[in-house]
């Protein structure tokens, strides 16, 4: 699929969100009354449009799909809304679900819902003084990080009417051919046609060589990193986990793997240059698997096979945002710095094969 030449338009989050339409949908589900005000945007990765709002004394955050909404978009955003409505009953930290519309009349074709604003920050974007200089506060705060990972892993999905999200039976044995398929869909695009990855065949061998002989399904985030959560200002507390539209179920150990794979490496050293990671003092993989250990009864003995899972998962999910940049379907300067995390991720993969952390 090759998109047009003409290089996009540029538009601001603010301006891809008509404000208008939101306040009559607002209306009609008596969230407020009056003019909406204060908008702007705010960080939410680099896949989603987020805005802060006021209207009647409150303040909202309302989160939507990209400009250029792909065919599995709106099914991701009805996914947060059923994620986050479920989780009020748990003691997962996660912003407060207010209400949501999937009609997409609505909205120029995208769903999207409102929440609560979060009062904390996010490590990805930088870090207050209280973290900035010390050390034992970043380290306390991503062992509460593994905490908000073992909480959501002992939910049960039943209990919270998420017993249809996902299909956890069969759910690791399938992920390494499911994700190889979505890097072949990135060749139907004819600026990405003919480019190829580094290591993806030698990872996706051993991965299927060196299968965990038993796992436990439940709840897993599925992009459980330090940049999709908020922590505290005032002490190294999880505020909220935030970007819940990978949420399945599948195996919560994922998750951890996940940790292990963006962030310090057992010498210290980071890899996708998170501000907390950089600054030092974080977490080694084995206390992270170590503080897991305290709040689980899962197997961990194959930790290491989850954190290589979850370089190739990655590293395939962000090429996708660059196979669409090279297409005009996403801003270029985002999909080249994701092209090279996805670099940095498959050599991380392969220096865990070659040297396991844990």
């Amino acid at each position: 699929m090759s998109a047009s030449k003409d290089a996009p338009t540029t538009h601001t989050s603010v301006d891809l969100v008509d404000l208008d339409t939101v306040r009559t949908w607002m209306d009609k589900v008596h969230l407020g009354d009056g003019p909406i005000t204060n908008a702007k945007a705010i960080g939410g990765g680099t896949q989603n449009i987020m805005l802060m709002f006021d209207r009647a004394g409150k303040t909202y955050v309302l989160r939507r799909g990209p400009e250029h909404l792909r065919p599995h978009t709106n099914r991701a955003i009805l996914r947060e809304m059923e994620v986050l409505q479920a989780l009020g009953q748990t003691d997962v930290p996660h912003p407060r679900f207010i209400g949501g519309c999937d009609d997409e009349r609505v909205l120029d074709g995208a769903i999207f819902y409102l929440m609560e604003p979060i009062d904390g920050f996010n490590p990805g974007d930088g870090l207050p003084p209280l973290y900035a200089e010390n050390a034992d506060v970043r380290k306390e705060a991503v062992l509460r990080v593994v905490d908000a990972a073992a909480a959501l892993g002992a939910v049960d999905p039943r209990k919270v009417g998420l017993e249809d999200i996902g299909s956890p039976r069969g759910f690791l044995e399938r992920q390494v051919e499911r994700w190889l398929t979505d890097l072949e869909k990135y060749q139907e695009f004819d600026e990405y046609r003919g480019r190829k990855l580094d290591g993806v065949s030698e990872v996706a061998a051993w991965l299927n060589a060196n299968f965990p002989k038993t796992w436990k399904p439940g709840l897993m985030h599925g992009d459980f990193h330090l940049a999709n959560v908020m922590l505290r200002r005032d002490r190294p507390e999880v505020a909220a986990v935030v970007d819940w539209e990978m949420c399945t179920q599948g195996d919560p150990l994922l998750d951890i793997g996940w940790l292990i794979a963006t962030g310090a490496d057992k010498y210290g050293e980071g890899l996708l240059d998170n501000p907390m990671v950089v600054a030092g003092g974080v977490p080694t993989p084995a206390e992270l698997v170590e503080r897991y250990s305290l709040r689980t009864d899962r197997d961990l003995s194959s930790i290491n096979w989850y954190a290589v899972l979850a370089c190739f998962k990655l590293g395939i999910v962000l090429e996708g945002t660059y196979a669409r940049a090279l297409a005009g379907l996403a801003p270029v300067h985002i999909g080249e710095r994701l092209h090279h995390h996805t670099e940095l991720l498959f050599a991380r993969a392969q220096r865990i094969i070659a040297d396991p952390p844990v």
